[in-house]
């Protein structure tokens, strides 16, 4: 017996032992697993893992959601394929096929759950929807959509499974594109709008129809839209810095969920060509089957893979910004920055992009606003009016504030259950001065997604440490009014002197002397630097 065999059976006895106290069925299964004639290491770890998975879902699922299921079962996709990273040649394609299983799992479950009504949801998802800051999304309500040693593409959850106050923007979704340095990214197309922000690098992307390819580079600040099921693929052109891209993705078929189409592929990731016939695909390309089944079975490096520098540099062969390459001018990309910011102090910058500006916006009913706001500083309170904002922490750190009177309301309705025709009173029962606010306060990191409703007085305060940057996806955005509450615009300024007086219930000259005495604009000096000074 080789050293590796007997470590492995000190092991597997060990294990057993630390097991005796929990469920039989996973002693008697990893025994059956020990106990396979001709079966090899890998295969004895791989059947032990299936074990395992049956243990944990037995005894914890029913405390789960689907989607916190997927998030577990791709970590521990990405820990065997570590384990495994010796045996290289095929350990890309096992993970590809664990995530696959986990993606399967995940629908069925998923399906079955959604069955079950809004009276049978399990107490994770409640919880969920009952939490106290259901606007906040940080690194754990994202999920992996595909990954290799090259990059990632990372998915936040629904809007919707957080919290029903969200259903406005259910539609939407968020994903984070990172890829390493001179990678490709696969050709793909998506059944989804996608509208996309490059917070770091340089790449090139290049968008393909039937006659013509719009092909242009990209940089730090700019913005760009791929329509859905356009075929599109990129580059990291950058030999050190990585290609980070922050998406809103707007489905087209079913609201709120969406899929990636693979034509080019083969195993992994897998081609859409390989669910047709072998009679289709061979009248359909007019060739002998067997070159059609070569064409899609060679790629299983994933879908970003690494690219030499001569492909690189042929694919970047392009201006900033993109031309069309039968002439004409692009439509391609805006840069952010391109334009003198609306506010501006030592404070902080702020831009923003609307479809006035940039036609691609146009009937996407979306803007783009970018802040960089300075170490300790912060913004004055503001709303908008009728814009959703869905806003994406680039870099640095912070906190913010936000006054929420939905979440005191669903406070108050928890505290004591009231009958359905109390509730149907209440609904035509005027609310006067019985409206309260209950602060929203969480912490900002980079990948950190605050959801801003329309209408709520919202403030973002950047660490002492670090700048903060945030950029945001107004959706609802047309005939959309941004109003300052503090500061220079402050809106408060506009009220009567009488209607100050009435408002505050103050003498107008002390609420005047209030409002005025702040005299930057947007972005001021913090609590943190005002309680240094």
């Amino acid at each position: 017996m080789s050293y590796k065999a007997i470590c492995l059976v000190l092991l597997l006895a060990s294990a057993t032992v630390a097991l005796a106290s929990q469920d039989p069925k996973l002693q008697q299964c990893k025994h059956q697993c020990h106990s396979q004639r001709h079966a090899d290491d890998k295969q004895i770890r791989q059947c032990e893992d299936r074990c395992e998975d049956y243990y944990r879902q037995k005894h914890h699922d029913n405390d789960r959601s689907p989607i916190q299921k997927l998030r577990e079962c791709n970590r521990d996709c990405e820990r065997r394929h570590q384990e495994q990273e010796q045996e290289q040649e095929h350990g890309d394609r096992q993970r590809e096929d664990c995530q696959r299983r986990c993606q399967e799992r995940y629908e069925k479950e998923t399906q079955s759950y959604e069955e079950r009504g809004r009276h049978g949801r399990d107490s994770y998802q409640e919880y969920q929807k009952q939490t106290n800051n259901p606007y906040v999304f940080e690194d754990r309500h994202f999920f992996t959509g595909m990954q290799t040693q090259h990059g990632r593409l990372r998915i936040l959850q629904k809007f919707t499974e957080r919290s029903d106050l969200l259903r406005g923007i259910e539609n939407y979704r968020v994903a984070v594109l990172e890829a390493q340095p001179q990678t490709f990214i696969l050709p793909s197309h998506l059944d989804a709008d996608i509208l996309a922000f490059v917070a770091r690098g340089r790449g090139a992307v290049n968008m393909v129809r039937e006659e013509r390819r719009e092909s242009f580079n990209i940089k730090e600040g700019d913005i760009f839209r791929i329509h859905a099921g356009t075929t599109s693929y990129l580059v990291n052109r950058d030999n050190n810095e990585r290609l980070v891209l922050i998406k809103l993705i707007q489905p087209v078929n079913t609201p709120g969920q969406f899929e990636q189409f693979y034509g080019a592929g083969g195993q992994n990731p897998e081609s859409y060509f390989k669910a047709f016939s072998d009679e289709i695909l061979e009248a359909a390309f007019n060739v002998d089957g067997e070159r059609v089944k070569r064409l899609f079975g060679q790629q299983r490096q994933g879908a970003i893979i690494k690219a030499s520098s001569e492909q690189i540099r042929s694919m970047s062969q392009h201006q900033e910004g993109g031309i069309w390459p039968f002439g004409g001018e692009s439509k391609g990309t805006h840069n952010i920055y391109d334009k003198r910011p609306i506010y501006n102090n030592k404070y902080g910058q702020y831009y923003e992009v609307e479809s006035s500006q940039f036609r691609q916006l146009r009937d996407l009913d979306i803007a783009i606003s970018f802040s960089n706001m300075s170490q300790g500083a912060m913004t004055v309170p503001f709303y908008n009016s009728k814009a959703a904002k869905i806003a994406v922490v680039v870099e640095g750190e912070g906190y913010f504030e936000m006054a929420c009177p939905h979440l005191s309301q669903s406070q108050s309705q928890r505290q004591s259950r009231r009958s359905e025709e109390e509730e149907e009173e209440e609904s035509y029962r005027p609310r006067g001065e019985t409206t309260s606010y209950k602060t929203v306060r969480s912490r900002l990191s980079t990948g950190t997604v605050v959801v801003v409703p329309a209408g709520h007085p919202f403030v973002a305060v950047a660490s002492n440490n670090q700048n903060l940057q945030i950029v945001s996806f107004k959706v609802n955005a047309d005939n959309n009014e941004q109003f300052t509450l503090a500061g220079r615009r402050n809106v408060m300024n506009q009220l009567e002197r009488e209607a100050k007086e009435l408002a505050f219930g103050m003498p107008a000259r002390e609420v005047e002397e209030v409002l005025r005495s702040q005299k930057e604009e947007f972005f001021l000096e913090g609590p943190g630097r005002r309680a240094d000074a």
